[in-house]
């Protein structure tokens, strides 16, 4: 089965992940921007790793048939330092109108801090202000849910964010149904160690079922699976759903969400 990735760092994978997703039957990855691996001195650091997203990772994909698209932001790990923050978000309109490039994100909380939160939101109003899509990070294990609370309150007080614009992103199963009451898309992260395992995120679709829901790897740099999504497939073909409601998960609704962003110059396979 064809699958899109929506969520997968690949600038932290080597080629032979490409190879492997690829014969998985990966055709697409989004790739968000998010943190190096430690924490980047100087806006210019930004600016060279935007080229990398935009440009070469772009091309890497492409040897082995899977296209490439991307996000920009300065993400929750790097924004408690905010004039640090600022100078990356004035880089980001010299990247924008680039192919591929769906939106902002992942922007988010990662300690829940009013920094983040500060930057959170004028990265949100930039988005909004030019009607991008918006990909979302929310905060990791006993901060979730307070942090996924503070940022659909965020995002409600912006009377500019469209919600049927915006992916909140590692929902699991106690923050699931605040991304999906609130018209929001959401997606899981199977990761083997954090975050959903397949079986759980399986469980997760039997609760909620599949409309406006989606599955990625978020592979990085940390312990990650860039070939969790077949896995979830195998699962759910274990559970006896059908073709139709796997492809669902795994390819028409990134398709559907992604295919809003005016630069999502995607080809179907035939």
């Amino acid at each position: 089965m064809n699958y899109i990735d929506p969520h997968i760092h690949m600038v932290s994978r080597i080629t032979d992940d490409y190879e492997r997703m690829a014969r998985s039957g990966c055709v697409a990855v989004s790739e968000p921007a998010f943190w190096a691996g430690f924490d980047r001195g100087c806006a210019e650091a930004f600016h060279d790793y935007f080229r990398q997203l935009t440009e070469y990772e772009r091309a890497r994909a492409a040897q082995f048939g899977i296209q490439h698209f991307c996000w920009l932001c300065i993400n929750a790990k790097e924004a408690e330092n905010v004039s640090l923050s600022r100078e990356v978000i004035s880089l980001i309109p010299e990247f924008l109108d680039r192919p591929g490039v769906l939106g902002i994100g992942e922007i988010g909380l990662n300690k829940n801090t009013p920094n983040e939160s500060t930057i959170f939101g004028e990265q949100v109003d930039f988005a909004a202000s030019r009607d991008e899509l918006i990909l979302i990070h929310t905060p990791h294990l006993e901060d979730k849910y307070m942090g996924t609370r503070m940022i659909i309150d965020m995002l409600m007080g912006n009377r500019q964010v469209k919600p049927e614009r915006v992916l909140i992103d590692h929902v699991e199963e106690h923050t699931v149904r605040l991304a999906l009451d609130g018209g929001y898309w959401c997606g899981m992260t199977l990761y083997p160690t954090t975050k959903c395992t397949p079986a759980r995120a399986a469980d997760v679709i039997e609760m909620v079922g599949t409309d406006h829901i989606m599955v990625n790897s978020a592979g990085d740099w940390g312990i990650s699976d860039p070939t969790a999504v077949p896995k979830f497939i195998i699962e759910m073909r274990s559970r006896g759903h059908s073709e139709a409601t796997i492809r669902k998960v795994v390819y028409d609704n990134p398709l559907a969400f992604f295919s809003t962003s005016k630069r999502f110059d995607f080809t179907p396979r035939s």
